[in-house]
């Protein structure tokens, strides 16, 4: 080799050590997973996320390097969960309003006055029920490790309510879900789909006079400046999903794939003392600011207006009797 040669080589091999030190960088932090949040770093959808990650690098150091994409920046739940499905996008965090649009069966769960607090919420999602969803949601192309529970949504309004018949006539923001529309129809209300960002100011101005939300983020929105009454109606929990894409999945050595499963299910607990504590500190702050939080007395006369909905969501979702069955379990 002359000396030409040998200055060449030793440029070339210069100029590969950046590409080798990157490849061994890459190996060193591990496959990338990239995972969505639609919020940011202090809501619970981000910090399950974080706490994921940090139990996955301590069980298997190195293996993976999980991001977190934050700020829906991959877009609203249908969007990642397209991307989930496609592989694009290796995991997020749905309601199951959402994923029920792949598994109809599954609106079983947003079914009114089915759930009695945050435990019945609990036992039904890792019970039988929970395990029959998890082969269904991965034949539709999502992986299910765990389930969350984001809290009971509450009626939320501009003066007292306590009974049912007090909706009569009003006009109420709704969620576009026919299963919320028609649950305010039965009670004589008139729903408005309406999206959560244009909602304060239809609130304000008179466009609608109440609507329906979890605690969590009755404040962060400053609803309770415009409907300063909370009432405790808990007619329906907010249930949802940590999910992975079969693509990524299938990658996974048996002994990873344990080890995401159990990581995913303790941070799905943790996922829900979260909310717990954020609806504490949401109607703390909400009666700080001179707002009011009711407790209906007679929760029956409620249960008893949704039941014409039980009756049309029966035929999607396994009968009346399996959604009867639910609400006693």
């Amino acid at each position: 080799m002359t000396l030409l040669d040998r200055r060449r080589l030793g440029l070339g091999l210069l100029a590969l050590a950046p590409a080798l030190s990157g490849a061994r960088a890459a190996r060193a932090a591990g496959r990338v997973v990239t995972v969505a949040s639609l919020f940011g770093p202090d809501a619970p959808e981000t910090r399950i996320w974080l706490r994921i990650r940090e139990q996955v690098n301590a069980r298997l150091p190195r293996q993976f390097d999980i991001r977190i994409v934050q700020n829906a920046a991959l877009g609203g739940e249908k969007e990642v969960a397209e991307g989930v499905r496609l592989g694009s996008v290796q995991g997020g965090i749905a309601t199951m309003s959402i994923l029920s649009t792949w598994l109809p069966e599954a609106q079983i769960l947003d079914a009114p006055f089915v759930f009695r607090d945050g435990a019945h919420v609990r036992r039904v999602l890792d019970g039988p029920l929970g395990e029959e969803f998890r082969g269904k949601f991965a034949q539709q192309g999502f992986v299910v490790p765990a389930y969350i529970n984001y809290g009971a949504r509450q009626l939320l309004a501009k003066e007292p309510i306590t009974l049912p018949t007090q909706l009569a006539g009003k006009r109420i923001r709704a969620i576009q879900s026919p299963l919320h529309t028609e649950l305010w129809r039965a009670y004589g209300a008139n729903p408005t789909p309406i999206p959560i960002t244009d909602t304060y100011n239809a609130l304000k101005s008179g466009v609608v006079d109440m609507m329906d939300l979890t605690k969590g983020p009755y404040v962060g929105f400053k609803l309770n400046e415009v409907v300063p009454y909370l009432i405790e109606t808990g007619h329906i929990w907010a249930t949802g999903a940590v999910y992975f894409s079969p693509v990524f999945w299938r990658i996974l050595k048996p002994e990873q794939q344990a080890v995401f499963s159990e990581v995913v299910a303790e941070a799905a607990l943790y996922f829900d003392q979260l909310v717990v504590a954020s609806e504490a500190d949401a109607v703390r702050i909400a009666l700080a600011a001179g707002g009011h939080h009711i407790v209906p007395q007679d929760l029956e006369a409620w249960r008893q207006g949704a039941r014409p909905v039980w009756a049309s969501l029966a035929p999607k979702v396994g009968g009346l009797e399996r959604i009867e069955a639910l609400a006693a379990a």
